[in-house]
């Protein structure tokens, strides 16, 4: 786990094992076969994004593959920033979403306390299109404003296999980009309770 600390928040980078990456992406692509799973999955008009497809995925499937590695690495993350041990962290939501050329997140902050995004596919061409641009296909994120020796902005250029790990109010965007392809990603957010809260923050 890396931490990184641009601009005050701290931000978590680590790597999702190889394992997990292809059991969410097996899981999606089943999804993506059944028009019924889909409608039943669809999480589209819960959230910001100006992408077509945002899926949610199952308790039972979160449980079984997702729930411990999350909760291992929020927790650690939590350590490493405030030197303090949490107990009990319980996850709010996770989606999936389904990004394709020039579709975007706009400017948005996340419910709970920690949040995070972990990314399962990426473009082949991503970095080879005509209009070469920093912001093809990146996260950005921002915390307050740029002044001397002081950054406001931390821009992240994604690989399969990466997760971020972040406080819940850190404003963040999803870049478009402008070859064909998807990027796919999964997001969720982990509730902390007050009392355990005031405790980080003494």
């Amino acid at each position: 786990m890396k931490i990184q600390s641009p601009f005050g928040p701290k931000i978590a980078i680590i790597k999702i094992p190889k394992k997990i990456v292809m059991k969410i992406n097996t899981e999606v692509d089943n999804i993506l076969k059944d028009k019924s799973k889909i409608k039943k999955s669809d999480y589209s008009k819960k959230l910001v994004g100006e992408v077509k497809q945002e899926l949610e995925l199952s308790k039972n499937f979160v449980n079984k593959y997702l729930i411990r590695f999350l909760k291992i690495n929020v927790k650690n993350f939590i350590k490493q920033s405030s030197k303090k041990n949490i107990k009990d962290i319980q996850l709010k939501n996770l989606w999936v979403v389904r990004q394709f050329k020039n579709e975007y997140n706009p400017i948005h902050y996340h419910s709970g306390s920690i949040s995070g995004v972990g990314y399962l596919k990426m473009p082949k061409n991503l970095n080879k299109g005509k209009k070469k641009s920093k912001t093809n296909g990146t996260i950005d994120f921002i915390h307050g404003s740029r002044s001397l020796l002081n950054k406001s902005i931390f821009n992240h250029k994604p690989k399969v296999g990466d997760m971020i790990i972040f406080p819940n109010y850190l404003m963040h965007t999803a870049y478009p980009f402008n070859v064909d392809g998807e990027r796919r990603s999964f997001s969720f957010n982990l509730e902390i309770d007050k009392k355990t809260l005031e405790k980080i923050n003494e």
